[in-house]
């Protein structure tokens, strides 16, 4: 889809996490319309958002008046405030808008906002404080989870399976791990394959279960 093409988002609350969702939102091509109710911060987002304004988004004819029926996607980035969270989710669930993100605090706090509306919730401070927890351990160079027990990371190869193709250090059988592809220095990705073999430098993109991935790093 190109860019002139892409749809236009609504972002609630342009804090840390809101306000990189939309700066990001507007390189990828979208049109971008940022609300929050500090004037400060409205002023510091207009010069690189499509639209910035202050208001009051828990409300419904505030809402109405933003034209955010135009909008399919919106949101709502306001994380210290539960209230205002949870209402302007639901402003927007009756103004009929069918794809609604939300940024969730705590557990209590997601399902208060699945239960008024929400079609996604994100828990962006848990998620960068396990990626952080897992990187300090200085053997994973790079940790992606999608769920409490599986996740794709980037490692450097361990000493066991270097000099030997996959085919042969059987890392699936061994360690319950896949070796997706390999990245040497000065080189493209490559896609792994039984056949491919492992140097010493190599950096590993793997999956599997986050203590699996763990595991296969410390050998």
């Amino acid at each position: 889809m190109s860019a002139e093409k892409r749809k236009p988002v609504l972002v609630i609350g342009l804090g840390r996490f809101g306000g990189a969702v939309a700066e990001t939102l507007e390189r990828m091509g979208h049109e971008v319309l940022g609300g929050d109710t500090d004037p400060q911060i409205v002023q510091e987002y207009a010069p690189t958002l499509t639209k910035v304004v202050e208001a009051d988004c828990t409300d419904v004819d505030t809402l109405k008046q933003l034209g955010v029926r135009d909008f399919d996607a919106a949101v709502v980035a306001i994380g210290s405030d539960i209230e205002a969270s949870v209402l302007t989710v639901l402003a927007l669930s009756d103004l009929g808008i069918t794809n609604i993100w939300a940024k969730a605090t705590n557990d209590r706090h997601a399902r208060i906002l699945e239960r008024t509306g929400a079609h996604h919730v994100v828990f962006p401070e848990q998620r960068m404080g396990e990626r952080v927890a897992h990187l300090l351990n200085e053997r994973l160079l790079d940790f992606i989870s999608f769920s409490d027990e599986f996740a794709i990371a980037r490692l450097a190869a361990p000493k066991p399976i270097v000099g030997l193709p996959l085919v042969t250090s059987e890392c699936r059988k061994k360690y319950e791990v896949t070796v997706v592809g390999v990245k040497r220095e000065g080189e493209d990705f490559i896609h792994a394959v039984p056949d491919t073999l492992i140097f010493p430098d190599d950096e590993l993109v793997v999956s599997g279960r986050i203590t699996d991935i763990e595991r296969f790093s410390a050998i």
